[in-house]
């Protein structure tokens, strides 16, 4: 049986260096890989292209490498929560790509499943689209989206087995799996680290094939990014 397991972070890392792309999984602050970007913020690498649906907030995730000015280039969707964030975009420190959420989703899948292109009409007749090529399907025109693939891609899941086989929970199923696939090198941390069938096959989200190193993680936070309760009466 093939065993994926690493025995740290730091480990799991290895063979990461300056101006490499990573995708990092998760949505918000969902389902992040929280000890593999404290590792990485920790390394002192730099100049990377970082692909993620968001950039964190100031002091967590992300925003860690946005704090020591390791990420030169983000490829995101929605980035409104991170002060130094915005404040580097509009300064010109960082390069920024915005893009659709949909199409950032399916740019990171047809990067797993070997497909180089494709038409969505999400972004006709903006920003998005320029300098795109243009077609019309069925009377309506769609703008041509290039797959994105990393030389890492950086997960979080619930449980994962030793041969790297994933299970997602809730929000936190969002963009990891598809980025799992896309990535060169694929690190998992998983809250719960189980033998290899254990798992039941019928939930497994994201098979062992696309997970080169897994580990189990630990001190998770889980913050929530934008808490709102209701003011009792």
């Amino acid at each position: 049986m093939i065993n994926k397991v690493v025995n740290s972070v730091e480990e799991a890392i290895e063979g990461v260096a300056d101006d490499m792309t990573f995708m990092l999984g998760g949505f918000g602050l969902c389902g992040i890989p929280e000890n593999s970007i404290g590792a990485l913020s920790q390394s002192g690498i730099k100049g990377l292209t970082c692909i993620s649906n968001n950039a964190g907030v100031d002091d967590f995730g992300l925003g860690l490498l946005l704090q020591k000015r390791q990420i030169k280039k983000m490829i995101s969707s929605y980035v409104g929560e991170n002060a130094e964030f915005e404040r580097q975009m509009l300064s010109g420190e960082l390069e920024v790509e915005l893009i659709p959420q949909g199409s950032l989703a399916e740019r990171c899948r047809a990067g797993g499943a070997g497909i180089p292109a494709f038409f969505t009409p999400a972004g006709y007749g903006t920003e998005v689209a320029k300098g795109k090529e243009v077609r019309e399907f069925n009377g309506k025109p769609h703008i041509l989206e290039s797959a994105l693939t990393a030389d890492f891609a950086f997960v979080k899941a619930w449980k994962g087995d030793t041969a790297g086989n994933l299970i997602f929970k809730g929000t936190a199923r969002n963009f990891n799996p598809m980025m799992a696939m896309a990535g060169k090198i694929t690190v998992a941390e998983v809250e719960e680290l189980v033998p290899a069938g254990e798992l039941d096959p019928a939930q497994i989200h994201t098979p062992g094939i696309f997970v080169q190193r897994i580990f189990q993680g630990k001190d998770y936070e889980k913050r929530i990014e934008q808490r709102t309760v209701r003011t009792r009466e």
